[in-house]
């Protein structure tokens, strides 16, 4: 099942144009009203997780900025060491005194607590171009997509069935070797590298499997279906996990797939959030003296009335014909802009009925 991540703005409850301050602020609260070690309600940890993963997006800069313009496709693979690099979360807390630990053993405690063993997969992401009446109602679709997975044949082990890989000699099995120790009075240092012969896995597969040449790992395509939540966001990322790719480690859990969900251009209308915008076009005669025009909406063509006098570049607002409201209940408004177009060429009678009514008005 797809986890919907909510924005980050959201997350720390400020506006999208909020300053540096605003936003420090807020982390700070509600870091201190989430921290593990302080609230001990189950779900505090994990969303210390978000308020931490949003603080350390919209403080930076390029982050800030990649995130406004791409959303969670901006992150989409980028590892934890990463996005909190650079921030000295402790000199945020520090003059606080809270006597809680918001440093280096904290985050370690949290991010990468059972990272030991294998590596994890990377992450996978895929886009998915959407219409607006499939973005309106939800519901599942199927997506396609390509991804390395665990060989069948060896079921990862890269060696071929009936027969095992073998320790490597010449690092005993570490994937590393030691080629030089010194000492220097207290001081102890050694140089390690990386095994030349086993390339760090620590093993020497003697026969590879015939499938996936001893890689472990084979391509295919897999079909996976998703749900979309009715009005999602444009650009908004669906984390799926375990669906990414897998571990080059044997034993390794897989990484997460990243659907990113995309709004086809649609030639009727203008997306903003829930709410659709539309450019309709009178006569000059409907904007005087009024009209009824057929338009489109995602549930058919609807009759709306032009009022007498109409000006150009009025908004008719139709309540509740636009997108559903993602994460509410309700649908945005279809807003109409009146474009009011004066005929460039006019016949003789035509002519004389606007010198008539100019004389009426007396310009």
């Amino acid at each position: 099942m797809a986890e919907s991540q909510r924005d980050y703005y959201e997350v720390l409850g400020v506006p999208r144009d909020a300053d540096t301050k605003v936003i420090k602020d807020a982390f700070r609260r509600l870091a201190l009203k989430y921290h593990p070690d302080r609230n001990k309600s189950p779900d505090a940890e994990e969303k210390f997780k978000e308020i931490a993963a949003a603080y350390a997006v919209l403080s930076d800069p390029k982050k800030r900025a990649d995130y406004d313009a791409r959303g969670f496709a901006s992150v989409s693979g980028v590892s934890e060491e990463d996005l909190f690099s650079g921030i000295n979360f402790s000199d945020i807390f520090n003059h606080l005194g809270t006597g809680f630990d918001f440093g280096g053993d904290l985050f370690d405690r949290l991010f990468r607590s059972g990272r030991r063993g294998p590596a994890r997969g990377a992450d996978a992401e895929v886009d998915l171009d959407l219409t607006l009446e499939q973005i309106n109602r939800g519901g599942e679709e199927t997506i396609r997509y390509s991804r390395l997975a665990a060989c069948p044949r060896c079921k990862g082990s890269g060696a071929e069935p009936g027969t095992q890989a073998r320790r490597c000699e010449t690092c005993g099995g570490t994937g590393h070797q030691v080629l030089r120790r010194n000492q220097k009075e207290n001081l102890f240092i050694q140089q390690v590298v990386v095994c030349p012969v086993c390339h760090g896995s620590g093993t020497i597969i003697e026969h590879p499997c015939t499938q996936c040449g001893g890689d472990g790992r084979v391509e295919r395509v897999e079909s996976l279906k998703v749900r979309i939540p009715a009005g999602i966001e444009n650009g908004t990322a669906l984390r799926i996990p375990g669906h990414g790719m897998p571990s080059a480690e044997h034993g390794g859990i897989s990484g997460d797939l990243y659907v990113v969900v995309h709004s086809l251009p649609d030639p009727r209308f203008e997306r903003h959030h829930a709410d659709l915008w539309r450019v309709e076009t009178i006569g000059i005669t409907s904007a005087v003296l009024g009209d009824k025009i057929t338009v489109p909406t995602l549930d058919g063509s609807l009759k709306v009335t032009i009022p007498p006098g109409t000006q150009p570049g009025s908004i008719l607002r139709l309540r509740g014909k636009g997108l559903a409201l993602y994460g509410g209940h309700g649908h945005g408004d279809l807003n109409l802009r009146i474009d009011v177009h004066v005929p460039e060429q006019l016949s003789n009678e035509e002519r004389r009925l606007y010198e008539e009514l100019q004389r009426l008005r007396g310009r």
